[in-house]
């Protein structure tokens, strides 16, 4: 693909565009055709020259995590923001609701939820049937019930265990509709370092895959004091109640909050995750100011009313200015 971009690249009118892409695409295969074999959380590269300082530079590493897609752009910036998330939070919380039938398992990081897998068994309800048969269709139901959380606890052991051998797994939430989540908890389904990390006490939660992640991070907001998903979201509803109430406490507009921030007024800012670079900075103003600045993407279901009542950035004020 390079070398076809390469060749595409010689038609370039602009002499220095022209030479600064051929070196940095030339550069790329260079380092490319001496990596016999990519393994492990996969393979980042950089290159490229930077016009103002003339300097060449090339960066080929492979990150903490894996890499989530594959990327590649001409540009006048190296894009990062895909690798971003690796290092701003290391910690995680590890996700776990079951019941039944029906499970999922995700992780929270930073204010991101991720959603690992979902699985769904069959495990039929009681029969009303009499004596042996009754006896042992009972038996058959829970042989299957057992098997599924056995093979729920086997999906938790392969994704977790990563994340709690190199001391990134923080806490692990558990939850779930009914009784299902205890019988998790009481038996061996799990890894016992898994297990020593699951946050007491567990969870009620009426809903599976995302929604049901949520809504169980939310109900644990006490377990997970100063996570950041938990506290945006607290922010999130305060917003909205002040702007309800037109109180005067919510404040918007790049000028805006600029001016209160040198006033001090500012407490929080919530910028929706972009290439702005006016947002990223007044992000970094900010940050200077000893406002707490929290960066949200789309994963985060506020992201877009962000995004598009308040042009990417919002903020809360620590009192009334005129």
């Amino acid at each position: 693909m390079l070398r076809q971009e390469y060749s595409i690249a010689q038609n370039i009118k602009l002499k220095r565009t022209r030479d600064a892409v051929l070196s940095a695409i030339g550069a790329a295969i260079d380092r490319l055709s001496k990596i016999p074999k990519v393994e492990g959380n996969g393979l980042v590269l950089f290159c490229g020259e930077n016009f103002d300082t003339e300097d060449f530079k090339c960066f080929m590493f492979s990150p903490p995590e894996k890499v989530p897609l594959f990327f590649y752009r001409t540009d006048k910036e190296f894009h990062t923001e895909f690798l971003e998330d690796m290092i701003e939070d290391t910690a995680v919380y590890g996700l776990i609701i079951v019941e039944r039938d029906e499970a999922t398992i995700g992780l929270l990081k930073g204010t991101r939820i991720e959603v690992l897998e979902e699985l769904e068994g069959f495990v039929p309800g009681k029969h009303m049937m009499g004596g042996q048969s009754q006896r042992r269709i009972e038996r058959i139901i829970e042989e299957m019930y057992h098997n599924f959380l056995k093979e729920v606890g086997d999906k938790v052991n392969a994704y977790f265990l990563p994340f709690v051998e190199n001391g990134k797994m923080k806490g692990i939430l558990l939850g779930g509709p009914g009784y299902a989540k205890e019988d998790f908890y009481k038996e061996d389904y799990i890894d016992y370092r898994i297990k020593k990390l699951i946050l007491q006490p567990l969870i009620d939660v009426s809903d599976q895959g995302e929604v049901g992640l949520r809504e169980m991070v939310m109900r644990a907001e006490d377990l997970l004091k100063n996570q950041q998903y938990v506290e945006v979201q607290k922010l999130l509803e305060e917003l909205k109640y002040h702007l309800a109430k037109d109180d005067g406490l919510i404040i918007y507009g790049i000028n805006e909050i600029r001016k209160a921030m040198e006033m001090g007024a500012v407490d929080s800012l919530v910028i929706y995750e972009s290439n702005d670079k006016e947002l990223e900075k007044i992000a970094q103003e900010a940050e200077n100011y000893g406002v707490k600045v929290f960066i949200v993407g789309d994963e985060l279901p506020d992201a877009e009313w962000v995004k598009k009542t308040f042009n990417g950035i919002v903020g809360k004020l620590r009192y009334r200015i005129s």
